[in-house]
């Protein structure tokens, strides 16, 4: 990390905000134009491509080499990715992704997957291959061995923070790791919900979720999912505020622990909203 607010993406040598704002969670035009202009550059059009976020981008074309377009493609079939990403450039009527996200694989990327991928990078529609996960041992596996793993997209947040433990530790040096971008902040609005807050303690705000996980230096990129400017504008104010006190941490880890310790409400959830949120 080389500023609050904003970081190398690993090896990739991107420079991006360190909030990043996707579209999963209904982000629209006016969305994508108010985090551009506070500085947000990494743009993810990905488990939900919905047209407006997509107008909003089709806005930025005249300041293309200013943000970082990423295409999420979940597709487990090698020849239907070039087609995925294709379509998804049609669309937003562009020539190249920043970065093709092979969503969601919590184990191996199948090689005829990668070679695609590769494909199209050698073809200039794409520069760099992220993966998504949310097996945090296999994360540690991919970030120490897969060459051509540019940035990886995991989960991290005050109730579900084991990759303090099994990921972040075992990256390797700053200038040769993958970048880091983690999904989740509020955990699905988890954190935001008063049940199961301790008593005495406060109920966090998506800023404080964000500004939890933004204080970990490891963390090159935290997604957003706001539904509105009014939930942009809120999220937003963590890079007003600043890194949390070593006090504000343990606040946001006695709720997060609070809240993992009921039933396994979380284990399974996803629902295809797995970035941002």
């Amino acid at each position: 990390m080389e500023s609050w607010k904003t970081a190398r993406l690993g090896r990739t040598n991107l420079r991006v905000g360190r909030l990043g704002l996707a579209a999963s969670y209904g982000a629209d035009e006016r969305c994508v134009r108010e985090a551009f202009e506070r500085g947000v550059n990494y743009l993810y059009w990905g488990s939900r491509r919905s047209e407006s976020f997509a107008a909003g981008l089709r806005g930025l074309r005249s300041r293309r080499d200013e943000f970082v377009l990423v295409i999420q493609s979940y597709t487990r079939l090698a020849a239907l990715l070039p087609w995925s990403l294709k379509r998804a450039l049609r669309s937003l009527a562009l020539d190249y992704a920043d970065v093709l996200l092979l969503g969601m694989w919590n184990k191996d990327v199948p090689p005829v997957i990668f070679e695609q991928a590769l494909q199209l990078r050698e073809q200039g529609l794409i520069r760099h291959v992220a993966v998504s996960t949310h097996n945090r041992r296999h994360a540690a596996k991919l970030a120490a061995k897969a060459a051509n793993i540019d940035t990886l997209h995991v989960r991290y947040n005050a109730v579900h923070s084991g990759a303090e433990r099994d990921i972040f530790p075992h990256l390797p040096a700053p200038e040769v790791r993958p970048g880091i971008v983690s999904f989740t902040a509020t955990c699905w609005g988890e954190l935001l919900k008063p049940d199961q807050v301790p008593f005495g303690n406060a109920v966090p705000s998506a800023s404080d979720c964000y500004r939890f996980v933004l204080t970990n230096p490891v963390v090159d990129v935290c997604l957003m999912g706001p539904r509105s400017v009014s939930d942009l504008t809120a999220a937003l104010d963590a890079w007003d505020k600043g890194p949390m006190t070593p006090e504000e941490m343990a606040w946001m880890r006695r709720v997060g622990q609070a809240k993992y310790r009921r039933p396994s409400r979380f284990s399974l959830r996803w629902s295809g909203k797995e970035n941002g949120g």
